[in-house]
């Protein structure tokens, strides 16, 4: 391979390789079980894949609309009304994406101008501050702290400046597994109105929200809904985070701005698999009873580990446990992890990986979106540290 001859100038300079890839290749060397990178390890329902090969083989393999296909928005535009009773123009407000992390960006490359405020709330998803930086934006970074990780409000408010455009938001929220309630949704309602701020929210578990609680998306709050672009996906909820599918739905001033980006950086998505995906949502029990599914896996993750020294924080929504692990060694998160996953057999995510300051409560993230048997598996080793 020949060295390369020109000098390089990095636009992220301070980014390197996700910690979902470091912590997965090293599980895989290690031959330990993968409880790291947020991904099941079980199929979706056979007939999802049915409806792929059928308009595959119906000859549905050319470019669809640069929005998506029309039945597959009138689909999620129908699930979200009905769900949060906001009413969107398949037409002119929803768009289909290369997964949530393609439309989070587009949003941010649409929306943020150099010089702009954009407030994330740490641990974040590792995907928004290298959105905004590319921007030439500044990334406000605001901390949530164990046990419970809710948000401040009055430091929020502090934090909102004439330059601020956009506030971040994440709920169920990766990697703490918190869910924001209604007057939540409220206290931000307030902080934003009669202002330009636009709120982009990301909502890509919304269907994996427990204990009878229910999920406050933007799209149920006039108020925000009015000012969001809000961002969810098919990949958590039908277990299928490889096809990379998402959404995005937002008022039609906010979506022909997302548009204008979302044409250049993917131009469109899979064409058999939006037809499929249409078909499949017709049966609303496919995501009416995604809380059922994960709760029960959540709970059998928790009983099996209530004998350990892992104190276990609250887990309200994703498929997401945190655990506090300084009972069993005092050292930093990463260095925990690795010793985990070597030795032990058993991957983690570090949470301080998800927050700039690296800040280090003594916490790791496990992913319970794994059959019985592989949580039992590693239940088993957890129990034994």
């Amino acid at each position: 391979m020949p060295d390369c001859a020109v000098a390089v100038s990095s636009r992220l300079p301070n980014v390197g390789t996700t910690i979902f890839t470091v912590m997965s290749r090293m599980a895989a060397e290690a031959g330990a079980i993968n409880l790291s990178q947020g991904f099941p390890d079980f199929n979706a329902e056979p007939v999802l894949f049915e409806r792929v090969s059928h308009w595959m083989r119906e000859g549905y393999n050319q470019y669809p609309p640069m929005a998506g296909v029309t039945v597959l928005r009138e689909a999620i535009a129908a699930k979200v009304a009905n769900l949060y009773g906001t009413a969107y123009d398949p037409e002119t407000e929803v768009t289909v994406v290369a997964g949530a992390t393609q439309g989070l960006f587009t949003a941010v490359t649409a929306l943020v101008h150099p010089g702009d405020e954009v407030i994330v709330f740490e641990p974040v998803y590792d995907a928004y501050a290298p959105a905004i930086e590319l921007q030439g934006a500044r990334v406000v970074r605001l901390a949530l702290h164990s046990p419970d990780y809710r948000p401040d409000w009055a430091a929020v408010a502090a934090a909102i400046t004439p330059r601020t455009r956009m506030i971040m938001i994440n709920s169920p929220h990766n990697p703490t597994g918190s869910v924001w309630s209604a007057e939540d949704m409220s206290r931000l309602a307030e902080l934003v109105r009669g202002t330009d701020i636009v709120i982009v929210s990301d909502e890509v578990y919304e269907h994996i929200v427990f204990d009878g609680r229910q999920h406050e998306s933007c799209a149920r709050h006039p108020a925000l809904a009015e000012r969001s672009v809000i961002v969810s996906g098919f990949g958590k909820t039908y277990h299928i985070t490889g096809w990379k599918i998402g959404y995005v739905v937002a008022p039609a001033a906010l979506m022909a701005e997302f548009r204008k980006v979302h044409q250049f950086n993917v131009f469109t998505v899979n064409t058999p698999m939006q037809y499929a995906l249409a078909d499949y949502m017709a049966d609303a029990s496919r995501h009416l009873g995604l809380a059922a599914f994960y709760q029960a896996k959540r709970d059998r993750f928790r009983a099996a580990l209530a004998d350990s020294r892992f104190e276990l924080l609250p887990c309200s929504g994703t498929y997401f446990q945190l655990a506090r692990y300084r009972a069993i060694r005092d050292e930093s998160d990463t260095a925990f992890v690795e010793w985990l996953t070597r030795d032990k057999k058993v991957a983690a995510i570090p949470v301080s990986a998800f927050s700039a300051a690296a800040e280090d409560e003594g916490v790791v993230r496990f992913c319970f979106a794994k059959h019985d048997d592989t949580l039992d598996a590693a239940c088993e080793r957890l129990v034994a540290l």
